[in-house]
């Protein structure tokens, strides 16, 4: 990762994480440096890196949103059909990746994924903008289409079908996962390429371990 330049009012290189500060587990820890990005005014802070393998082990990668977050890890909705749905449906795990460039931070994040239940979708769903709502009924995501006036005709068949102010449902290949994570690496730049690296690693059962690694 190359060395953006750092944020106005912050000395480049100067900001550091140790194992005297950092908070006492990953989700604290990931809690504090989102609302830090947040507050630092970057665009899209909850955007992460989804990086998935399908069953030969070909891997590939996508933005998407962070749309949960607990304890039990992170949470984010799509087309199940997709790409990324296919190679989660033959291979559980993924990757995350917090790409903060401006704040010369990143979260990475690697663990097993399980499929959200119906119930939590479709509540999740409900939430969305009517506009996102018919954009779930009409693409089929990752499908190869000839024109654009292909997807705009299914978009406007969707709203012959859930005119405005009418429930629009849950599309059955549309839903949510979530990272269960196994490690929670937080990487803070320095300078001389000398950065910090402090990892959460997940043990037996519940035990975390906290460990540095070199940059």
């Amino acid at each position: 990762m190359s060395d953006p330049p750092e944020p106005a009012g912050a000395p480049a290189g100067q900001r550091t994480l140790d194992e005297g500060t950092i908070g006492p587990n990953w989700l604290s820890q990931f809690q504090q440096w989102l609302e830090e990005a947040v507050a630092a005014g970057l665009a899209e802070p909850t955007a992460m890196v989804l990086a998935t393998a399908d069953a030969r082990a070909r891997p590939s990668a996508r933005m998407v949103l962070m749309k949960g977050l607990d304890e039990r890890g992170f949470v984010f909705y799509s087309n199940r059909t997709s790409r990324k749905g296919a190679d989660l449906a033959a291979n559980a795990r993924a990757s995350l990746v917090f790409p903060w460039h401006a704040m010369r931070r990143q979260v990475i994040v690697d663990g097993d994924v399980e499929v959200l239940d119906e119930q939590s979708s479709d509540e999740y769903f409900a939430s969305r903008p009517y506009g996102s709502q018919l954009g779930a009924h009409a693409s089929r995501q990752s499908t190869v289409i000839a024109s654009r006036a292909v997807l705009d005709a299914a978009r406007s068949r969707a709203e012959a079908s859930y005119p405005p102010g009418t429930r629009v449902p849950r599309p059955d290949r549309w839903g949510g996962w979530r990272v269960e994570p196994e490690t929670v690496e937080f990487w803070q730049g320095r300078s001389d390429r000398l950065h910090d690296r402090l990892r959460f690693r997940r043990e037996q059962g519940e035990r975390w371990v906290l460990e540095r690694l070199s940059p």
